[in-house]
C-alpha cells in the first residue's frame, strides 16, 4: 500500500458551470498516517447563540414534565430534532438585577446575557460589561478560520444615546463583548454579511485581489502605529493597543485565507435587507448555515430583535407591538398572541436546523457538529424577571449532547454554568469561570473526554 502526505484541504469545493458546492468531510482531507485506518476525522466543533427579544410567555414554552422532554406548544416546531434538544428550566442572570441601580430590566438583560456581568449604569461612551462567551469561543475555536466569529441582527443597531431608563443605546444593540469595554456591532444587512464572506463578487480571483489591498494598507501603517504607540500618553495608549488587536485581526483573516488557494462558491449577493421579516431572518440563518459549511467561522451570534422593539407580525395575523404585548397583565388573549409570536421565532430557528441538518459533514450532519443555545433574557416578561430563563441547547455537540431532555434546576442557579458546560463540549476549557459562574451543570457533563 502506497501512503502519501497529500491531503485535501478542508475547504475544498467542487466546481462546474455557474455553481459550486462545497465538499462533505473526506477520509482524503484526514492527514496520513493520523490514525487507524477507517476511523472517522475529528469533527469540527461548532458553537452559536441565537437570542428572542422581550420574554416569552412562560406558560406556553415550558415543558409539562421534567427529565423526558414533552415540548411545549411554543417549542412544538422542533418536534423533528427532538431528540437532539436540552430544555433548560430555572436558570438566572442575577446580575441583570438592579443592584442598587435604577430601572432598566430590559438593558440588564440584553447585556449580561452572554456574560453574566452587571453593566455600568452610563448614558454616554464609558460603557462596561464582561467579555461574552462566545468570543471566549472564538479565542479558540476561530484559531483556525478567516473569521472567528459573526455577530449577526435583524434590527438596525445605529440607536445612540439613552434608550432604557439611563443607560445607553450600545447595551441593547448586541449581545456580544469583545472585552469589558468594547461591544461588537451586530451586522443586519445580509449583503454586508455575504461580502464579508465571499468578498464583493464572491470569486477566489476578486476576493485574493481584494486582500491583496488590505495587505499593502496594513503594511503601510503598522510601523506608524508602533511609533505613535510609543510617544503617546496613557490612556491614549490603551486605545491604540486595542486598534493594534483589531488590526491584527485584520491581518490573522489575510494570513488564513491567501494559506487557502481552493475555491469558495461564486454566489448571488443579496441585495439588501428584504422587507419580509421571514425572508431576513432565513436569509442571515442560510448565510449562517454557509458559513459552518465553508469553514469560514465556526461561531457565531444572533438578534432575532432587540429589547423592546415594537415590531409587529401580522403575517401571523399579529397587528399588535411584541413589546406592548409582552406587558400582557395576564390578560389571556395578549399571552395567546405572545405565544404565537414566540412558536414563530422558533419556526425560523427550526429553518436553520433544517440547513444545517441537511449539509453532510462527515461522518454525520453540520448539526450534528454543532452546538446551539436559544433563549430569551427575560422569563415574564411582564415582571420583567430575570430567573428561569426559556432556554434551549440543540444540535449533536459531536457527540456531546444527550438530547431529549427538560432539567429543572433550582432558582437562580446561574445561567454562566450553562454558558460553561456549553463550552466544555465543544473542547474550549474556561477554569476561571464565565461572570458569575459558579460550577457547571452536571447533567450536562461531557459524555466522553474532549
Amino acid at each position: 500500500m502506497i501512503i502519501t502526505k497529500r491531503t485535501l484541504a478542508r475547504r475544498t469545493m467542487l466546481r462546474g458551470v455557474g455553481a459550486a458546492l462545497a465538499l462533505p468531510m473526506l477520509d482524503a482531507m484526514v492527514p496520513a498516517l493520523s490514525g487507524i485506518s477507517g476511523r472517522a476525522a475529528e469533527p469540527v466543533r461548532r458553537l452559536g447563540w441565537v437570542y428572542s427579544p422581550n420574554g416569552m410567555a412562560m406558560d406556553a414554552w415550558t415543558p409539562a414534565a421534567t427529565e423526558s422532554l414533552e415540548l411545549s406548544t411554543v417549542l412544538s416546531p422542533l418536534a423533528s430534532y427532538r431528540e437532539q434538544t436540552v430544555v433548560v428550566s430555572g436558570l438566572a442572570q442575577g446580575q441583570a438585577e438592579a443592584l442598587g441601580d435604577g430601572n432598566g430590566e430590559h438593558t440588564r438583560a440584553t447585556a449580561t446575557w452572554l456574560n453574566g456581568v452587571h453593566p455600568r449604569e452610563t448614558e454616554g461612551a464609558d460603557v462596561r460589561a464582561g467579555k461574552t462567551v462566545d468570543q471566549i469561543a472564538a479565542d479558540q475555536l476561530g484559531r483556525n478560520t478567516p473569521l472567528s466569529s459573526l455577530e449577526l441582527a435583524i434590527d438596525q443597531d445605529f440607536l445612540v444615546g439613552s434608550c432604557d431608563n439611563g443607560y445607553s443605546c450600545i447595551y441593547m444593540n448586541t449581545i456580544s463583548w469583545r472585552d469589558e469595554t468594547t461591544p461588537l456591532p451586530m451586522q443586519n444587512n445580509p449583503r454586508v454579511v455575504f461580502e464579508r464572506l465571499f468578498g464583493e463578487a464572491g470569486s477566489t480571483a476578486n476576493r485574493q485581489s481584494e486582500f491583496r489591498k488590505d495587505r499593502s494598507i496594513l503594511d503601510a501603517i503598522t510601523s506608524d502605529l508602533a511609533r505613535l504607540q510609543r510617544e503617546v500618553g496613557l490612556s491614549d495608549r490603551a486605545r491604540v493597543t486595542q486598534y493594534l488587536d483589531a488590526v491584527r485581526a485584520i491581518e490573522r483573516r489575510i494570513q488564513l485565507s491567501e494559506q487557502n488557494d481552493t475555491e469558495l462558491p461564486e454566489l448571488e449577493r443579496p441585495v439588501g435587507i428584504p422587507e419580509s421579516y421571514r425572508e431576513h431572518v432565513e436569509l442571515m440563518f442560510d448565510l449562517m448555515a454557509l458559513a459552518y459549511q465553508v469553514d469560514m467561522t465556526r461561531v457565531f451570534t444572533f438578534m432575532l430583535g432587540r429589547e423592546l422593539n415594537g415590531r409587529a407580525y401580522p403575517e401571523i395575523g399579529i397587528p399588535e407591538s411584541h413589546h406592548g404585548l409582552s406587558h400582557h397583565r395576564d390578560d389571556p388573549t395578549k399571552l395567546a398572541q405572545l405565544a404565537k409570536i414566540n412558536a414563530y421565532h422558533v419556526s425560523l430557528f427550526r429553518h436553520f436546523l433544517d440547513q444545517l441538518e441537511n449539509t453532510p459533514d462527515g461522518d454525520g450532519s453540520l448539526l450534528d457538529h454543532s452546538l446551539l443555545l436559544y433563549g430569551a433574557a427575560l422569563s415574564d416578561s411582564n415582571k420583567h424577571l430575570h430567573f428561569d430563563l426559556p432556554l434551549l441547547l440543540v444540535g449533536g455537540g459531536a457527540g456531546q449532547l444527550q438530547g431529549g431532555r427538560h432539567l429543572q434546576y433550582p432558582r437562580d442557579t446561574p445561567m454562566t454554568n450553562l454558558l460553561v458546560s456549553q463550552l466544555d463540549k465543544a473542547g474550549v476549557r474556561l477554569d476561571d469561570g464565565l461572570g458569575d459562574s459558579t460550577g457547571r451543570l452536571v447533567e450536562l457533563a461531557p459524555l466522553a473526554s474532549v
